[in-house]
């Protein structure tokens, strides 16, 4: 069941971690490529997932069960 407006539970956050991981991944792989070489930016890595996982919480706590964002 999804959250409703103004509200969060659990699956709303193991959902933040998979966009935060895959965002982390994203990110290593786009610098790994832009550089040409393996370069691990651990505080552009750290940054970008945070923002990425902020954004998608802000999200969900901001939307309705049915998924339509700032309606009751």
């Amino acid at each position: 069941m999804k959250s409703g407006f103004g509200k969060l539970n659990v699956q709303d956050f193991f959902r933040v971690l998979i966009i935060a991981v895959l965002t982390a991944l994203v990110t290593f792989l786009y610098n790994t490529m832009e550089l040409g070489e393996l370069v691990f930016n651990w505080k552009q890595i750290a940054t970008t997932s945070l923002t990425a996982a902020l954004a998608y919480i802000i999200k969900n706590y901001l939307s309705n069960s049915e998924g339509a964002f700032l309606k009751k």
